[in-house]
């Protein structure tokens, strides 16, 4: 074979994340080997096994909820944050069990977190909704509904948005002001306010434009500018490669997005989250192939995927 091997450039960790890493690793090179004090994760730092099982090894220790509700006595414990964010009421509960914490909410998601806030103080006055372009269940979704004491619409699809507005769960003749998790995808977005915005002018009886002078839908600009930009390239890039392989944790919501964009674009796409998932009978004599990933990929993960595709020549 005469395969060649590009790695995306703009794959690999967002700020975000890079930053989360940082601080998990400062804390743990600081207490290595000196008072053995572990650092408890809410959650998987990262939705990458790799990653999880490098900081693991040198003491970071992830726990879901129920643990938190069980670690009562936490007394002088460091808790972690994770880049997605949190509710309020995980403050309160963990300083209550006695955490410190080390908070790694990224800075693009406390922007939105505090924008959701204050457009619900401002809904209160004009009876408006709060809807959430998101992954239910999601992390940073979670958080952002705890912003709002429960009271948002959260709606994932196109689908998702007729439904709740069928049932009446989104009143399109009261205000509402839209969001979106900061990972989603830019393109489903925006065809997501449109079509609500739509529906919303028919319901009032108005144009478009008149509709757009009532100021009763507001459609907030809340996904991550490099997340953003990073649907652009990667299309660019998978549009370039005879074949793509593309790597993340199949957990990570920014992953599934970027992988089916890629898909999209070239039908020869494998998603893989190690080199052990390679497939030699995915190859064909005097491939292009592209590797790349999501936010919550390594570079190093990258790099051991290129390393044992070449290796097929």
């Amino acid at each position: 074979m005469n395969i060649t091997v590009d790695i995306d450039g703009n794959s690999g960790f967002c700020a975000g994340v890079i930053r989360a890493i940082d601080k998990a690793e400062e804390f743990l090179d600081r207490h290595a080997g000196t008072d053995g004090k572990k650092l408890f994760s809410l959650g998987p730092i990262v939705h990458n096994d790799a990653e999880l099982k490098r900081l693991e090894d040198k003491g970071l220790v992830c726990i879901d909820r129920d643990d938190l509700e069980e670690m009562r006595d936490a007394e002088d414990e460091t808790l972690l944050i994770r880049a997605h964010g949190e509710p309020p009421q995980t403050y309160v509960k963990a300083r209550a069990h006695g955490f410190n914490i080390v908070d790694c909410t990224c800075p693009v998601v406390l922007k939105l977190q505090k924008s959701i806030r204050e457009a619900y103080e401002r809904l209160q006055e004009r009876n408006g909704q709060i809807v959430i372009f998101g992954k239910p269940g999601h992390a940073e979704v979670l958080g952002l509904i705890g912003q709002v004491e429960g009271k948002a619409v959260v709606i994932e699809n196109m689908q998702m948005l007729n439904e709740a507005v069928e049932s009446g769960e989104i009143d399109i003749q009261r205000p509402v002001e839209i969001f979106s998790q900061t990972t989603k995808s830019p393109a489903e977005y925006s065809a997501i306010c449109s079509k609500l915005e739509v529906m919303m002018a028919d319901a009032n009886e108005l144009s478009i434009e008149r509709f757009k002078g009532t100021k009763m839908f507001i459609a907030h600009n809340t996904i991550c500018s490099q997340v953003a930009t990073r649907h652009a390239k990667l299309s660019a890039f998978a549009m370039d490669h005879d074949i793509v392989i593309f790597v993340s944790g199949k957990a990570s919501s920014n992953g599934k997005v970027l992988c089916e964009r890629c898909k999209s674009l070239n039908i020869r796409t494998y998603h893989i989250d190690s080199p052990e998932e390679l497939k030699r009978e995915w190859f064909r004599e005097d491939d292009k192939v592209g590797v790349c990933g999501a936010a919550s990929t390594p570079k190093w993960l990258l790099e051991a995927v290129a390393k044992e595709i070449l290796s097929y020549n």
